[in-house]
């Protein structure tokens, strides 16, 4: 199977269920496992370097209100490798390439290649995200391990603050504007030992301020 991964998180899954061999292409921002880097880019980021975040967030707003992405897709390169799956997203428009486009530019590819899109919310989600994987590429045991893993792990970590105190907790994923970290973030704080002021599980991130930071200590 020839897969091109349009989503970070994707190719690190794809490499931890064994079939790294298949990758064959992946997104600018894909730097883990090490072999990757050595694999063809095939998006770009199109915003200049060196704008600070907040130009970065105008930028993004002015984009997206134009209906166009922060990043480009080489779709003359996608035709070329001709993959049988492309896994991308839809879950966040600033995130990746447009899931529209990917999928107008496979519609035009010889060989036809599924488009699988992964939009989790939430931490068993993420996990089903691996299954979903796992099954797309024969690699159903490997999914079972590596899942089980997780669940331990997370398993191990609530266990080890069970009874202790609950610090409150403000998690941003951007700082000008302040964002509050939804979808799986308020879950693993709670996991942590925890307690979330801002953000909801399974909800999307949401501008905010630093007034309702403060207000929420």
């Amino acid at each position: 199977m020839r897969i091109v991964s349009l989503v970070p998180s994707a190719t690190e899954t794809l490499f931890a269920l064994g079939v790294g061999s298949d990758v064959i292409a992946v997104t600018h921002e894909c730097d883990y496992p090490p072999a990757v880097r050595e694999l063809p880019k095939i998006t770009r980021d199109v915003l200049p370097a060196g704008l600070s975040a907040r130009e970065i967030d105008s930028a993004v707003k002015e984009r997206t209100l134009a209906g166009l992405s922060i990043y480009e897709l080489d779709d003359e390169l996608l035709r070329d490798l001709r993959p049988d799956l492309i896994v991308t997203q839809e879950l966040c428009t600033v995130c990746a390439v447009s899931y529209d486009d990917v999928r107008a530019i496979a519609e035009e590819i010889e060989t036809h290649p599924r488009v699988i899109s992964l939009d989790p919310h939430t931490v068993g989600e993420v996990l089903g995200d691996v299954r979903t994987l796992a099954q797309l590429t024969d690699r159903k045991d490997a999914a079972v391990e590596l899942v089980r893993d997780a669940a331990a792990r997370i398993d191990r970590v609530r266990l080890a603050v069970r009874g202790a105190r609950r610090p409150r907790v403000a998690a941003l994923e951007w700082l000008d504007p302040p964002f509050a970290a939804g979808h799986w973030v308020p879950q693993l704080i709670e996991y942590a030992g925890g307690e979330d002021v801002l953000g909801f599980a399974g909800e999307r991130s949401e501008e905010t301020t630093w007034q309702a930071v403060e207000a929420a200590q």
